[in-house]
């Protein structure tokens, strides 16, 4: 078994500040990572253009990406709603806000939404209309996630909404020719969603409109080489404390974390997630165990907390 944990690994700098307060907060963790072999991998999101969660669900399911493609036109597939066809390329629109800011304008994804089933059908039924347009398709398969089809000479660039609420839509938004009759239906679709009664009836509630439309994904099931794999759990509770640098609020999630580790047994390993870090934490080898014996060996806090980041 494999125990997923979204926003563990701070950036090393503050995982250096926050380390006695871990070791105090989360003593039988802490134990966890002394006791495991550590595997370390650096991720380039420009390249990979997914967070760090999205590319390791990307390479549990033995996603193989063809020229050209990046990681994240995996989550395609990944996300698909059955029945796919296993060649058929998988494009999905996820209902997104999208506003202005100072540094250009930010994205908060369908899962920051609270979009209900009702919401989402009666936006669609008013998108789908600026959709039929050649080559163009919209189907609805949820309520966060449409599936759309693209011109076979319109191939943007993937990126998961995901990453792009975490950085700038400035920074992702494409603006090749190629692509610009899907900016104009985007575009168009902006202002027949600005005053729908949908937005109208969530602006009463407090709640952020939901205005765009993120085009993503363009790869096929049959790259996903493992698409029923399983063994793993995903602990989801410091994610949000992560994102927003709440670190007495991380601390109590280590905390609770703390308390369903000690029920893990000897062969679970732990996969911690940072911004752009994976670290897969395994039981150590006979070997490996012999070797930390040795003096001058490494310990923990080179991965936490490396001095070279």
């Amino acid at each position: 078994m494999q125990i997923v944990i979204p926003g563990a690994l701070p950036n090393p700098g503050t995982a250096r500040e926050l380390t006695p307060h871990l070791v105090k907060t989360a003593p039988n963790l802490v134990r966890r990572f002394e006791g495991s072999h550590a595997r370390s991998t650096q991720i380039n999101l420009l390249d990979t253009a997914c967070t760090s969660l999205e590319y390791w669900l990307l390479l549990h399911h033995g996603f193989v990406p063809e020229s050209g493609q990046n990681m994240s036109a995996g989550l395609g597939p990944l996300w698909a709603q059955p029945p796919v066809a296993p060649d058929q390329a998988i494009w999905l629109a996820e209902l997104v806000h999208v506003s202005p800011s100072r540094d250009g304008a930010g994205l908060l994804p369908a899962a920051q939404l609270a979009i209900t089933p009702e919401q989402s059908l009666a936006l669609f039924q008013a998108a789908k209309p600026l959709f039929d347009a050649p080559g163009f398709e919209l189907t609805h398969t949820g309520a966060a996630r449409w599936r759309i089809t693209l011109p076979a000479d319109i191939l943007p660039a993937s990126v998961s909404p995901q990453l792009v609420s975490a950085t700038r839509v400035n920074d992702w938004w494409p603006q090749d020719t190629a692509t610009r009759p899907l900016r104009r239906l985007v575009n168009e679709l902006q202002m027949t969603w600005y005053e729908h009664p949908v937005n109208q009836e969530r602006a009463q509630m407090g709640l952020a409109p939901i205005n765009s439309l993120w085009v993503f994904g363009g790869a096929s099931p049959a790259q996903l080489t493992r698409p029923d794999a399983g063994g793993f759990e995903i602990w989801y509770e410091a994610e949000a404390a992560f994102a927003q640098s709440d670190w007495a609020a991380w601390l109590q999630a280590m905390a609770a974390f703390n308390t369903r580790v000690a029920g893990l047994g000897p062969d679970a390993h732990l996969v911690l997630l940072g911004e752009d870090r994976i670290v897969t934490l395994e039981p150590p080898s006979l070997g490996q165990r012999l070797l930390r014996l040795l003096p001058g060996r490494t310990n923990w806090s080179h991965w936490w907390s490396p001095r070279n980041s």
